[in-house]
């Protein structure tokens, strides 16, 4: 079966720091890898990569459905507006 994937971006100059502060988050409910520049969070039914530079960061979601990919869209985009409140994020999603 062919996973569904999207993309997304959140330009901020504290990427990894966000990026640190989900995978810690969700490392407390379901299986999480991360390092200073990249993570990877597995949901149930698909995962959530990360990748942090100097301005941007990015995000992959795969899934195995589109109801599976739509929950992991809406909690990544909650928990990232809640933690960067003070810099009002707003996350680009590429258009599907």
């Amino acid at each position: 079966m062919n996973r569904l994937i999207t993309r997304g971006a959140v330009t901020t100059p504290t990427a990894s720091r966000y990026l640190t502060q989900l995978c810690k988050h969700f490392a407390h409910k379901i299986p999480v890898e991360y390092g200073a520049n990249s993570g990877r969070a597995d949901f149930p039914g698909g995962s959530c990569h990360f990748d942090a530079d100097d301005a941007t960061l990015s995000l992959r979601l795969e899934a195995d459905s589109e109801q599976s990919l739509q929950h992991i869209k809406a909690v990544v985009e909650d928990h990232l507006v809640r933690f960067g409140w003070r810099e009002s994020l707003n996350i680009t999603w590429e258009s599907r």
